[in-house]
Order: C-alpha cells, then sequence, then structure tokens
C-alpha cells in the first residue's frame, strides 16, 4: 500500500513539474532565443527570424519602406559597422542597418535592421532640434542642407537652416567605426536681440519590442539618472493616461532597449539635463533628453552635444563609450541583475577561451572542466559525507526508535553521532549550493550576451543560444514532422538525462522509498524540463555531469570503503 502511495505521489510531482515549469518558465526564465535552424533529411536548415527586424517590410506595413526612402533628401551613413542614410527632411536618423549582425544564422540572410522612417510599419528614429518661444525654429517639415553626401569616420556631415530672421541652426553629425554618432547642435544668432532655446534629442519607436520581457531580461524603456539605471519601466507604463516619466540627472542616457539592440541619447553628461518617456497614439513611444535653455546674445553662438548610440549591446563596446566617453553606467544596458559580480566574471572567461579556441561550444566545455576543478576539493567532502551518512543510517535508525517520543535528546544524541562518525549531513548540499549560481550565471550569459548569439558547436547544433533542433520524433528530421514544443527533446537533453541518472545510480542510495523513486524519476523530468533551454546550458551540465561520474568513480577506486559504504543496505 505505502509502494502504491509513493508511486502516485511521484507521478504527481511529475506531473506538476512538466506542466507547471513552462508557466513558471514564461513569466520568470525564458528558456532561449528561438529555434535557429532545423533538421531536414538529417540536414541543418537555418530559419527565417522575422522578430530579427523590428521594422520588417511586410504585406502589414503601412508603407513600402523602399518607396518611403525615395520621397526625401538624403545623406548616406557609411561605416564599418552600421549602413543607411539621414533623411533631410526633419533631420532624422530613420534608416540604418548593422552591417555585421545577420538575421539568421545563415550568412547570406540580410543585415538587421534597427531603424525605419516614419510611415513604415514599426517606425524607429532618432531625431535633434530646439524647442523655445519667440523665435522661428527648425521642425519635423524642416528641409535641411547638408555639408557633404556622405556621412562616415572620415567624412563628418554637418547640416544646416536659416529662419530668415537671422538665426542659423546648424547639426554637426560624426561617427566612429562602432556605434556611435555625435552630434553638436549649434545656434548663431544674427539678429538684434537674445534669443533662447532648449536643445533636445530623441529616439521614437512605433510599437514594442519582438524580444519578451521578463523578470530576467528588461526588454523597452531604459535609462541612467542620478548615477542608477532604471529597468523598472514597461512600455506598459508609457501611456497618455498615465503621462510621462520625467527624471533629471547630470550624468546618464536614455532610450529603448531589446534583447541584443539599443538606441539611446547620451546628453554632454557634464550638463544638467531633463529626461523623459512618453507614450503616444497609435502605439508610439518617445525618450528624449533636453538640457536648460541657452540663451543666444546677439553675434554669439551657442552650442550643446548629444552622442546617440544605435547598434548591439557589445560588452567590450559599451565598456569602452563607459570609459573613453565618460557615459555614466553606460555598460548597465545590458540587464545583468543580482548576480552580475558572477555573471561577468563567467562571460570574460568565456570569451577568453572562445577567442583562445575559436569554438564557443569548446570553450563552455573548458569552462565546465575549470569549475569542475575548482570544485574538486568540495566535491570530494560532498561524497565522503553522503557515503558516510549512509553507513551510520542503522545507528540513527536505533536513536530514532529509542527516542521516538522526546524529540530534544533525539537532536541531542544525532548531533553526538554525527561528531564521533566525523560526518556532517549539510556537506551533501554544498557543491549544489555554489552550482546554483554559477548554473544561472551561465543561463543569463547565454540569454543577454549578443557575443553568444548565433555561436556554433559541431554538427547539427549551429546556434548554442537556442535548444538543440535535432529530436529522434521525427527520425531526426527524415521525417516531414514538426514534433509538438514540449515533446520535441534534442539530443543533448537526452545525454543530460542519461548523465544524471548514471551519476544518481553512482551516489548512496536514499533509505527512503518516496525519495529513491524521487530520485529515480528526476534524471528523466529534467531532460523534459531543460529542453527548451539552450543548448549552450544543455552542453554545460551533460558535462558537468560526465565529471561529476569520472570524480566519483576516480574517488571509489582509492576508497574502495566509501562505495561499500554507499552500497544500498540488502
Amino acid at each position: 500500500m505505502d509502494n502504491w502511495r509513493n508511486m502516485v505521489l511521484a507521478g504527481v510531482l511529475t506531473l506538476a513539474i512538466l506542466i507547471g515549469w513552462p508557466i513558471l518558465t514564461r513569466t520568470f526564465f525564458p528558456v532561449a532565443n528561438p529555434p535557429a535552424t532545423k533538421v531536414v533529411d538529417g540536414k541543418s536548415v537555418a530559419l527565417p527570424n522575422p522578430a530579427a527586424d523590428p521594422a520588417a517590410d511586410s504585406a502589414a506595413a503601412v508603407r513600402d519602406r523602399a518607396t518611403v526612402l525615395r520621397e526625401t533628401p538624403r545623406v548616406r551613413i557609411d561605416a564599418p559597422r552600421v549602413a543607411g542614410s539621414i533623411n533631410l527632411t526633419g533631420a532624422r536618423i530613420d534608416d540604418l542597418v548593422l552591417s555585421t549582425y545577420r538575421e539568421t544564422v545563415d550568412p547570406k540572410s540580410p543585415p538587421i535592421r534597427l531603424l525605419s522612417p516614419s510611415g513604415t510599419e514599426k517606425a524607429y528614429f532618432a531625431g535633434f532640434g530646439w524647442a523655445g518661444d519667440g523665435v522661428a525654429l527648425p521642425g519635423p517639415d524642416t528641409v535641411w542642407r547638408a555639408s557633404g553626401p556622405v556621412l562616415s569616420p572620415a567624412t563628418p556631415v554637418t547640416l544646416s537652416w536659416s529662419n530668415g530672421a537671422g538665426q542659423q541652426f546648424e547639426i554637426a553629425l560624426s561617427i566612429d567605426d562602432g556605434f556611435m554618432i555625435t552630434a553638436v547642435q549649434r545656434v548663431a544668432n544674427g539678429g538684434a536681440g537674445a534669443i533662447a532655446a532648449r536643445p533636445y534629442a530623441l529616439v521614437s519607436r512605433t510599437g514594442t519590442s519582438p524580444d519578451p520581457d521578463s523578470w530576467t531580461q528588461h526588454v523597452g524603456p531604459i535609462g541612467t539618472f542620478g548615477g542608477a539605471t532604471n529597468y523598472d519601466i514597461d512600455y506598459k507604463d508609457l501611456t497618455p493616461a498615465n503621462g510621462a516619466q520625467t527624471f533629471d540627472s547630470t550624468g546618464g542616457w536614455i532610450g529603448f532597449t531589446d534583447k541584443y539592440w539599443l538606441v539611446a541619447i547620451a546628453p554632454d553628461q557634464r550638463v544638467p539635463f531633463n529626461g523623459s518617456l512618453r507614450g503616444g497614439s497609435g502605439d508610439r513611444y518617445q525618450a528624449d533628453a533636453t538640457i536648460a535653455p541657452q540663451v543666444v546674445e546677439p553675434g554669439k553662438v551657442a552650442q550643446s552635444t548629444t552622442r546617440l548610440f544605435a547598434g548591439a549591446k557589445e560588452i567590450g563596446t559599451l565598456q569602452r563609450y563607459e570609459s573613453d566617453l565618460g557615459i555614466v553606467n553606460f555598460e548597465r544596458a545590458v540587464d545583468w541583475g543580482w548576480f552580475r559580480i558572477i555573471e561577468k566574471p563567467i562571460f570574460f572567461v568565456l570569451d577568453w577561451l572562445f577567442k583562445l579556441t575559436g569554438n564557443f561550444g569548446v570553450a563552455i566545455i573548458l569552462l565546465t572542466v575549470v569549475v569542475r576543478g575548482l570544485m574538486f576539493p568540495v566535491a570530494q567532502r560532498q561524497f565522503a559525507s553522503m557515503a558516510g551518512m549512509r553507513a551510520i543510517q542503522p545507528k540513527m535508525k536505533a536513536l530514532q526508535e529509542r527516542h521516538k517520543d522526546d524529540k530534544p535528546t533525539l537532536q541531542q544524541e544525532m548531533l553526538k553521532l554525527y561528531q564521533q562518525e566525523k560526518v556532517n549531513p549539510v556537506a551533501g548540499c554544498l557543491p549544489i549550493v555554489l552550482q546554483v549560481p554559477i548554473f544561472y550565471a551561465l543561463y543569463k550569459v547565454l540569454m543577454l550576451t549578443i557575443e553568444m548569439r548565433h555561436q556554433p558547436f559541431v554538427l547539427w547544433i549551429r546556434d548554442l543560444s537556442a535548444p538543440d533542433p535535432l529530436t529522434p520524433l521525427n527520425l531526426f528530421g527524415l521525417l516531414d514532422f514538426t514534433p509538438p514544443h514540449i515533446l520535441a527533446i534534442g539530443v543533448l537533453p537526452i545525454l543530460l538525462g542519461i548523465t544524471m541518472y548514471l551519476q544518481f545510480k553512482l551516489n548512496p542510495q536514499p533509505m527512503d522509498e518516496m525519495q529513491k523513486q524521487i530520485f529515480g524519476l528526476m534524471p528523466w523530468i529534467f531532460m523534459f524540463v531543460m529542453a527548451p533551454f539552450a543548448a549552450g546550458l544543455q552542453l554545460y551540465w551533460t558535462v558537468s555531469n560526465l565529471l561529476t561520474i569520472a570524480q566519483q568513480k576516480w574517488l571509489y577506486s582509492r576508497h574502495p570503503g566509501l562505495q561499500a559504504a554507499s552500497a544500498p543496505a540488502k
């Protein structure tokens, strides 16, 4: 009867995990990037990724992008990492692709499009201008004159416009070899009286990000104000009814972030500015930064500098801009979260190993070896403690029978027994406790850092940040059948379950039958649970299991008494 009850309880627990875990992960732990490939007839085929293009042309587009681009005069952008054009009507940077990043793992797929002009689906652009009263100012319909046809690192471009009343407005644009555009806004007063104008810069976006916003990764409005980076504002908070979210700061930046991409404006870090995030009609959102009014006397010139970042959130690039340009907390555009102190070292070790080996999967394997090597002494004590606990089980049973009605005395006697036998019941949990933050840190690194995006390993695994696409349920791609998501278990998750099962078989067997049954089911439950996660995470866990098995075998070969103590009683 007890065995039947235990089996029922184990079955209920299994169903609760399999059904409840997907619900939990959707809210708190996004499992992986969308599948990057599909195995067809035994070959990996790249899948399209329309979400990578936030302004993709489609049948539902408001207007065709190419048509809209032809309607206005433009200055071409030609830089090593980005390409596109500047709209001279309104002085908008509204046409930008990231030349070194592709939508899919196919090297012939289109580059990532980041910015798109107003009038197209999911328009996304940045602009510069002035606000004020009593003076004619350039607006969204102003047509600017450009000093040159191409903006490149070697050829800056100045946009100019005169209001006909003596004031000349200029926006001097320069671009570096990365993702940063610098705009110097000048106003020269040739009139008879003083004028006042407030320079501003803005980022406008129609629609929200295609990337999921969750507890572990922030996607949406973002900024640094007063020395702290704000991840708490979501698109749903920016509605006309709620009004604008405003901040005052000296130093900082503001904009919108996707999982891998960022468009943000950073005013002069030495000048106070007012930043605001707001929502408008038609699913439009805006981030802007405005500095205090500049009073320009007759014959004088006033200027301000703002930087626009539009590109990939590469850790090294963000850190370089933070240190070289002094942009406060710019590296925090990557939402590391609470475990930043662990995640960043994990990332830098992985990145170093990747540059050393040229293969990110090999780098993960080497990282696993490093982690297990550092934890080797702790794991040795764990195995010895687990075997020792198993060896004293008969004595513990006798104490429980003798003092079953006197719990304080039972606890005292059990503590004495632990001291006499030199075992620690908590020691077996220590390696697991130490592994949890490392495993979570690797999960975050694989989820957040663009350096890991579309990184291949071997054979069919062409993106370690996506799930393993090879599953036996369709005969490894030979059948024209896509299994349901919950059943599409790849080869790596299966290996993870098998290695976990072998590892549990080497561990001391629990005396309680319920615990034994649960431990027997856990490897196969985790096989299903881990299937939707990134292949890199599955690889780490599988290799870690193999190293643990080897370590246990080695320990038992040197100390046969431990294995004898671990054997289940007959």
